[in-house]
C-alpha cells in the first residue's frame, strides 16, 4: 500500500512542481510519514527531491539566468545549512493542537503556521500591489537566505523561492531552470545534514523499495512535465505558481502537510 500511495504521490507532484517550481517536497514528505519514523520520512523526500531535480536540470537546465543564481543561489545555499541545523535541534516540535477531521489527526505545528502565513501574506500582497511587498521581494539576497533557511528548516524553499523569482519578468523557461538549479544547490547542502537521518537504515528495510518507486515515479513526472511545458503559457505558469502557494500556504496553516 505504501509503495502505490508514495509512487502516485511522487509522479503527480513532481508534474505539478515542474511548473510551480514548487510541491513535491511539501506533498510527499506527508505520504513517507505515514508509513516511516518522520526522520527517515525527511531524508528519503530529500533524495527524491535532490533526484527529481537534477532530471529536470538535464531536461531545462540550460535556460536558467545564472546572476540570479549567484545571487540568491549563493544566499540560499548557506542559510539552508543554518536552517538544516535548526531543524536537527528542534526536531522534537509540540504541536500545538490537533483535531479530527473525517476520521484522521491532524497535528497543527508552530513553524508550519509562520511559513504558510509568511506565503499566504506574501501571494495577497502582490495582488494588491503593495510598495512595501515590492521592495522586499525585490531583493534577491533577502529570497535567497529566507528561502534557502526554510528550505533546510522544513523542506518548503520551493514557494518562497518562486515568490521572489516571479517578479524578475523572466520567460518561463528561465523561471523554471533557474528555480531547478537554486533547488539543487539548497538540496545539496541540506543532504549533507540529513544523511544521518538515512545512515542507520537496513538495505532490506522496505523504505529502500519505496524510495526506489518515488524517485523513479517523480523522474516519470518530471519528463511528462517538460512535454507540457511547451504547451502552456507564461501567464498560466505565474497563475497556476500563485494558486499553488495559496493551496500549500493553506495546508501548512491546517497541519494536513
Amino acid at each position: 500500500m505504501e509503495i502505490i500511495l508514495i509512487g502516485l504521490v511522487a509522479f503527480f507532484a513532481s508534474i505539478m512542481t515542474f511548473f510551480s517550481g514548487f510541491g513535491l517536497g511539501s506533498l510527499l514528505l506527508p505520504a513517507f510519514a505515514i508509513f516511516f519514523p518522520i526522520e527517515i520520512a525527511v531524508g528519503a523526500t530529500a533524495v527524491v527531491h535532490f533526484t527529481n531535480n537534477l532530471v529536470k536540470g538535464g531536461l531545462i537546465g540550460k535556460y536558467g539566468n545564472w546572476s540570479v543564481l549567484r545571487k540568491f543561489g549563493i544566499m540560499a545555499f548557506l542559510f539552508s545549512f543554518l536552517g538544516s541545523y535548526c531543524l536537527l535541534l528542534f526536531s522534537g516540535f509540540e504541536p500545538l493542537f490537533t483535531y479530527q477531521a473525517g476520521g484522521k489527526q491532524f497535528t497543527v505545528l508552530p513553524h508550519k503556521i509562520i511559513i504558510g502565513t509568511l506565503m499566504f501574506l506574501f501571494v495577497l500582497f502582490e495582488n494588491l500591489g503593495s510598495k512595501l511587498e515590492s521592495k522586499f521581494l525585490s531583493n534577491l539576497y533577502l529570497g535567497g537566505a529566507i528561502s534557502g533557511f526554510f528550505g533546510g528548516f522544513s523542506g518548503h524553499q520551493g514557494a518562497l523561492r518562486s515568490l521572489f523569482l516571479l517578479r524578475l519578468g523572466m520567460s518561463k523557461e528561465q523561471f523554471i531552470a533557474t528555480g531547478i538549479w537554486i533547488a539543487i544547490v539548497v538540496d545539496l547542502a541540506r543532504l549533507s545534514i540529513y544523511r544521518s537521518f538515512l545512515s542507520n537504515v537496513d538495505p532490506e528495510d522496505s523504505i529502500i523499495l519505496a524510495l526506489v518507486v518515488g524517485i523513479i515515479a517523480a523522474v516519470i513526472g518530471a519528463v511528462i512535465g517538460r512535454r507540457l511545458l511547451k504547451k502552456v503559457s507564461l501567464s498560466f505558469v505565474n497563475n497556476f505558481v500563485a494558486a499553488a502557494i495559496l493551496l500549500i500556504s493553506l495546508l501548512l496553516i491546517l497541519g494536513i502537510v
